[in-house]
């Protein structure tokens, strides 16, 4: 275990972010789950700027990585405009 003050702040903050971390990314799964089961065009065009825009927050704040937002971003992409 962490034996200098500055060390146990820092297990403390890590486990803080830790957890916003894991609700924004499960958030954003959630929201792509959701919008690749959508069979509406019209619905898919609404929600899609909306998702991409949580994918490249996620991206921007290192929670998951620039090029897998990209391609999350692309397939979702294809699926609206396949419907």
């Amino acid at each position: 275990m962490a034996n200098h003050q500055s060390a146990k702040k820092r297990v403390r903050q890590d486990e803080k972010k830790r957890v916003h971390n894991k609700y924004y990314h499960k958030t954003a799964r959630n929201a792509v789950r959701n919008l690749r089961a959508i069979t509406s065009k019209k619905e898919g065009e609404e929600l899609l700027p909306k998702v991409a825009a949580m994918l490249d927050k996620l991206a921007k704040k290192n929670i998951i990585h620039k090029k897998k937002a990209a391609n999350i971003k692309s397939s979702i992409a294809k699926h609206v405009n396949g419907l």
